[in-house]
Parts: structure tokens; sequence; C-alpha cells
């Protein structure tokens, strides 16, 4: 294992190398429609001889290293179909949870295919903060009781939050294996720099939301962020001498119109 302050780069490399070598994902049933690509992860993470722990299946993150404070959040993404963003059950993403950074694995594989293994098409490895850099908040589910006609049914506030992910946000990260962090952490020599990422902090934040139940309305709340305009500052990396073509962010308006075509109410 190389030198460095993160694991995310030996993880990258170990992913990165078991593409290289073909190294199927492999569904163990036909109803398992998502752990195989978190199988195939955990597979690279040993093999980078990073020890880890994968307390379950509901857990965040889904795996957490033994002897460094990170973890590596997996998606599997069919491919083509929904890539632009994903769901992510009362969790929103973030590069810091429990006092562990928290790197994301996105994987493409073939949609469809009537084989039990098939090849990860493209893979990005990001830092939690390229998706959200907020650290503050923290979820929770709350209910009331009263509602119905005899006062007495439960309503469940259970968010989801829908969160883009790198494909939607990034370009050139198409039929490659590309590793996403912040500027600052320095990579070893393994890795070559193939573009820089810069996402900026919006002006109004959400605070808040309202639902009327007579006319199923639901009206967010906003208010002033204190870090509007604030710029975070990401590197992108490939293995030394792999790929080709450089990585950039898209537009606003490119993101954005990807996102509505890609959600739902």
């Amino acid at each position: 294992m190389a030198s460095n302050p993160s694991t995310s780069s030996d993880a990258f490399l170990a992913c990165y190398e078991a593409m290289q070598r073909a190294v199927l994902i492999k569904r163990v049933s036909k109803s398992d429609k998502e752990f195989h690509f978190q199988n195939w992860m955990g597979d690279r993470l040993t093999d980078a001889g990073l020890m880890h722990d994968s307390i379950g299946r509901n857990s965040y993150p889904d795996f957490t290293l033994v002897h460094q404070p990170e973890g590596y959040e997996v998606k599997g993404l069919q491919w083509p179909g929904r890539e632009a963003d994903y769901d992510s059950n009362s969790r929103v993403p973030t590069g810091l949870h429990n006092g562990r950074t928290v790197f994301y694995v996105f994987g493409r594989y073939p949609a469809n295919s009537g084989e039990s293994e098939y090849p990860v098409v493209d893979l990005v490895v990001c830092h939690g903060d390229f998706l959200n850099a907020d650290h503050t908040y923290v979820h929770k589910n709350k209910s009331f009781r009263g509602f119905g006609s005899y006062g007495d049914l439960l309503v469940r506030d259970r968010k989801m939050y829908v969160a883009p992910t790198p494909f939607a946000l990034a370009e050139g990260t198409t039929g490659q294996a590309t590793l996403i962090v912040p500027a600052e952490l320095p990579m070893d020599g393994r890795l070559e720099k193939v573009g820089d990422l810069i996402r900026v902090e919006t002006r109004d934040i959400i605070v808040g939301y309202s639902f009327d139940m007579r006319e199923n309305v639901l009206t967010p709340e906003f208010a002033p962020n204190p870090s509007a305009g604030k710029e975070h500052h990401f590197t992108a990396y490939r293995a030394r001498g792999a790929g080709s073509g450089l990585v950039r962010m898209k537009s606003s308006e490119q993101i954005n119109d990807q996102l509505l075509l890609g959600g739902d109410e």
C-alpha cells in the first residue's frame, strides 16, 4: 500500500486494475438488484489490503475501514438507464460522517443483462464533498398522530434525498475510471491529474418545507446561505498512462437539464 494520508488512491487503483483484468460483477440471484456491485467493491478493498467492515445492508457507509477513519458508500448504476441521479433513503450525501471521511463509488454496468456475470463499464470514485459539502445537517425521521377521519392515523415524515451522480456533474468520465478528491489532498505518483473541478455554493439554502394535504403542494422554505459563493476545488485523476481526455465540470445549465430529464415528482 502506498504511503498516503487517504486510502482512496489504493481503493481506486484496485478498481481500475480489476476492470483491466475484466473481473466481472457476479449476481448471486435474479432478485439481487443492488448488492452485486457492492460485493464487487468489497473484493476490491480486500485486493488493496484495506481491512474493512460491512456492518449491514442498511448501514452507512457500506464499508468502514478498520485502521483508517474512512468509509466507502457504493452506488451501482445500470447503463444505459438512470445515471444522472440516485435515490438516497434517509441519507444526505456528505464527505464526513461520524468522524469518518466518506468516499462514494459509482459504477455503471450493462442494463438488462441476462447473464449472471457482467463487466463494470466505467467507474468514478469521489469524495463525498463533491456531492455535498455540508457536514452539519443531521437527518431525523419525524411523525405525528391525528390524521384521518378518526384522528388516529400516524403520518411519518421519512425523507428521501435525490442526489446527482458524478456522471451528471462532470464530462470526460464516460468509459473511464476516474478518481475525484479535494484539490488539497496529495496523491502519489501512480496517478496523473486529468482535470480541475470547482463547485460553487448556492446563494440560498433550503431550511425547511411545508406540505398542504388539501392541495398536495410541497413548499420549500429558503434562507440566505452564509457560505454563498464559496468555491470547493477538486482534482480528477486517472491511473498513470490510462484513458484519454480531460475531465471538466459541466455547466449549470447542462446539469439542470440532465436532472430535470432524469427526475420525477
